[in-house]
């Protein structure tokens, strides 16, 4: 049985393969649904379409209000509508607090908060259309605990944004059918993490962690298919912990 059948869905910050949004995109083409990748590079994110049998390939910079509208529009012409959205685009720095420049700030806060907002809002119209539609952020533990790993303050910000964004469109959007849920991963062996902590600090955040090891992809994707599924037909506002215990609060 899959999850996701007849399912119309987008996934931005797919292209690469070691990425959490290149396992979403995978798992919900195996649970029967349509998915559209979105991402910076129009090289990268054809490939991964082209790879993972994808219904399309857009690039955007999520941060770009004007962009995101244009690239939802594209990706609802082919699948027909919406019922599900996966904004996995995101970005991560760890420079300490006095050293994060103006520039450095609004990065973070427009590519990662900003992008969040900017896709949920574009594609409202879409999903209003649907039955029981699913919009799913990737927010993360450090949005909850304030950073401290390979993420600054700034990062922590932006992600513990998402949380508030989330409950406050869950709130609204509720009566039109919609769903506004949130993931927060906590250590995912990704391109952005592989190789960052040295081996004496990854022991550490391994014996910290009840289950033992980090995150792979697929294991926030396979969360994420929850929340997009009806599995989950009657959670709205929530944020689910994908930390292997690491983060208990």
């Amino acid at each position: 049985m899959t999850l996701l059948p007849q399912t119309r869905a987008i996934v931005t910050g797919a292209a690469r393969k070691d990425g959490i949004g290149w396992a979403v995109a995978h798992l919900f083409i195996l649970n029967g649904a349509q998915v559209v990748l979105i991402d910076l590079d129009q090289e990268m994110v054809q490939s991964a379409a082209t790879e993972l049998g994808a219904a399309g390939a857009i690039a955007c910079d999520v941060s770009d209000q004007g962009a995101v509208r244009t690239a939802v529009a594209q990706a609802v012409a082919p699948l027909g509508g919406l019922d599900c959205v996966v904004n996995s685009a995101g970005i991560v720095n760890a420079n300490r607090l006095s050293d994060i420049t103006d520039a450095d700030w609004h990065r973070m806060i427009d590519v990662n908060l900003g992008g969040t907002f900017n896709l949920l809002q574009s594609t409202i119209p879409a999903l209003t259309e649907g039955k029981n539609a699913s919009f799913v952020a990737i927010s993360s533990m450090a949005g909850m605990r304030g950073g401290g790993l390979l993420g600054s303050s700034h990062y922590a910000a932006s992600k513990a944004g998402i949380l508030g964004l989330v409950k406050g469109a869950a709130r609204e959007l509720g009566p039109a059918k919609i769903r506004v849920n949130a993931l927060a991963p906590g250590i995912v062996d990704t391109s952005m993490t592989r190789g960052k902590f040295g081996p004496d600090w990854e022991k550490m955040l391994l014996d910290q962690i009840p289950l033992g090891r980090f995150a792979s992809p697929d294991d926030i994707a396979k969360a994420c298919l929850f929340l997009a599924s009806d599995l989950s037909c009657y959670m709205t506002g929530v944020t689910l912990d994908v930390n292997g215990g690491y983060f208990l609060h």
